[in-house]
């Protein structure tokens, strides 16, 4: 069924004939004969009933009548949507990043795109890295923030900063600001299972392992699960200086080892380049560069919500 058919259909019906109604299209009547018994044909009823003198709606075409008039100025509306899409096109960017670092530099690398970049409808998408790779290996992504992505895919890399892991527990275990690799690896800890590849990836020198209680791949879950009771984890530092200052969480840093996780930028190698993709680079790097400014990568500094764009 095609929206032509149902054209025809409304000007049969409205001008109560099919010979008016082949004048006024115009359209020889056979063919518009034609039409309508194929039109009753894929509805599986009779609409038109035939008079000597003219047609008339049957009640099945009666129904018929008001939802054509519906899908017809549906239609209408679609053309005009889309029209005015064509003359007003915004390039898309799709961006991917993981739970833990969009908290910290979405909310202004967002606002920094509305203002700027007017002519770019910037999208974003949550994910840990493993899904990164994916969508933006199948083209669901046009670029990505990732932790330590692995090797074997066809992607380029913009390096964008090392962040280091803490300690971040309830102050009722009473941890204090430097907790050493021997004593961490015998508290309890949750994890999400990505953090704790990382981690452990780079205990593996000392022989060492963490004390995993749970694995729980919710970020938002785990910050809440610790600042409810005894809890910790062992997360990137940024990860948590959101909270306010009388929080019930006490982030320590772990001596004894350097752990930490490379953020880049990460594009298809044969994607197309574009001065879209470009611009929304600059903002990445710009936004990643003010943030460490103030700190939010490190101990110390400032939080996120207090920082202003």
């Amino acid at each position: 069924m095609h929206l032509r058919t149902i054209q025809y259909f409304l000007a049969i019906a409205d001008a109560g004939s099919l010979t008016a109604a082949a004048a006024a299209i115009p359209l020889a009547q056979p063919a518009l004969t034609r039409q309508m018994r194929d039109l009753e044909k894929d509805m599986g009823v009779q609409l038109l009933q035939r008079l000597p003198r003219g047609v008339l709606l049957t009640p099945a075409g009666v129904t018929f009548y008001e939802s054509a008039q519906r899908i017809l100025n549906e239609a209408a509306m679609l053309r005009q949507r889309l029209s005015h899409q064509k003359n007003n096109q915004h390039a898309r960017v799709v961006l991917g990043v993981s739970p833990t670092l969009a908290r910290v530099l979405l909310p202004g690398l967002l606002e920094n795109c509305f203002n700027i970049l007017d002519k770019v409808e910037l999208r974003t998408r949550e994910a840990f890295t493993p899904a990164l790779m994916d969508w933006l290996e199948k083209g669901v992504i046009d670029m990505a923030i990732m932790t330590n992505p692995g090797p074997g895919r066809n992607f380029s890399y913009l390096p964008l900063l090392g962040e280091p892991f803490a300690l971040v527990s309830n102050k009722s275990m009473r941890l204090g600001s430097v907790v050493s690799i021997h004593h961490l690896i015998r508290i309890p800890l949750l994890m999400t299972s990505l953090h704790r590849h990382l981690v452990e990836k780079q205990m593996q020198a000392l022989g060492m392992q963490l004390n995993v209680h749970s694995e729980i791949d919710s970020v938002d879950s785990i910050r809440e699960l610790i600042s409810r009771g005894p809890w910790a984890t062992v997360m990137p530092v940024s990860v948590f200086k959101d909270l306010p200052v009388d929080t019930h969480i006490t982030m320590s840093e772990i001596s004894g080892i350097q752990i930490n996780r490379m953020l880049v930028l990460a594009t298809r190698m044969n994607a197309k380049s574009s001065q879209e993709l470009s611009q929304v680079q600059e903002l990445v790097e710009s936004e990643v560069s003010r943030l460490m400014r103030h700190g939010v990568f490190s101990f110390g500094g400032s939080s996120p919500a207090n920082l202003g764009v």
